[in-house]
């Protein structure tokens, strides 16, 4: 057991990205019970839908899980803080904005502040600001990212070495090859969001699952360049509507109304990907099957403990 498994009081080094208004409580539930951290994204949902999925979570687990607010996106900072510590949440991790004035509140009350950060300056902001986790993200990833661009391999011995603080990898993750190298490079767990997506336990259509596993290298692309709202989703025919649209030159007013929440459903929901858009990594180009949760992880484990047994025995070769 690692020092994220003791602080977080989980069994696997494995932890769930938020996914916004795309959250639910059967994926996060399945997760906290294979042995990883659950995560509730609020995205833009009201307090209400929120709190409802809080409820059933803790109808379905009584193991540890957090909530994801994303600080520039959701309109109820004070409302979520305020689920937070009335259902006892004991884990909040902060992501898309300035973490600062909310680490205090949190701590204060005596939850863990994971903070999602995407270059060494954010990072070392972020552990100074009183972060006890930060989530190290490269832009393999699905959905908003960074305008840095910077990726995950690159990334995460950066900012391991910079900071003081246990560092999670996210990006480009999704099987245990990829959580020993993301150890290697100086990072104590992994963040998984897209291999999550092509689980038995995620409520999401069927046609997103296909699209994932079907998926070959170069079928996801970046939207939002042009106002600097990077977002990294599937390739389909919305998303060569969105690019069509920043060639026409879109405003940022109105690429963020193509890219709201209600979009997002429609292709993850209804499976609808002409009038709605699917998030995903690069890693959907290596994913081909669906299993469970609990079966995922627990393969990601032995094929870690697998490939690092390989590869001590060739170093003790030498």
């Amino acid at each position: 057991m690692n020092d994220i498994c003791r602080f977080f009081h989980i069994r696997y080094p494995i932890i769930q990205g938020g996914m916004g208004n795309i959250s639910n409580a059967q994926l996060t539930s399945a997760v906290s019970e294979a042995g990883g951290l659950g995560t509730i994204g609020v995205g833009t949902m009201t307090p209400d839908e929120v709190e409802n999925i809080l409820v059933e979570t803790r109808q379905r687990t009584n193991r540890p899980f957090s909530v994801n607010i994303p600080i520039q996106v959701t309109p109820y900072i004070e409302e979520m803080l305020s689920l937070v510590f009335k259902h006892k949440i004991p884990v909040v991790s902060l992501s898309a904005g300035n973490p600062a004035p909310i680490i205090p509140m949190l701590k204060e009350r005596g939850v863990k502040v994971i903070v999602v950060t995407a270059s060494v300056r954010q990072a070392q902001k972020a552990e100074a600001a009183g972060a006890d986790v930060l989530v190290a993200e490269g832009y393999e990833a699905a959905g908003i990212n960074s305008h840095l661009e910077l990726t995950t391999m690159t990334l995460i011995p950066q900012i391991a070495r910079a900071v003081r603080v246990p560092v999670i990898a996210a990006g480009g993750i999704g099987d245990g090859k990829g959580l020993l190298a993301a150890l290697a490079l100086g990072a104590k767990g992994v963040q998984l969001g897209t291999r999550l997506i092509a689980t038995k336990d995620a409520p999401f259509h069927e046609d997103y699952k296909q699209l994932v596993i079907k998926a070959g290298e170069n079928e996801t692309v970046i939207v939002g360049r042009t106002v600097g709202r990077v977002r990294r989703i599937m390739r389909t025919a919305y998303a060569e509507k969105l690019l069509d649209y920043e060639k026409s030159g879109v405003t940022l007013e109105e690429f963020n109304r193509y890219t709201s929440e209600d979009y997002h459903r429609r292709g993850a929901l209804s499976g609808d990907f002409v009038e709605g858009f699917v998030n995903a990594g690069q890693i959907s180009g290596f994913i081909q099957d669906i299993p469970t949760v609990q079966e995922l992880f627990d393969q990601m484990m032995s094929e870690a403990k697998q490939q690092w047994n390989e590869l001590r025995e060739m170093f003790l070769e030498q």
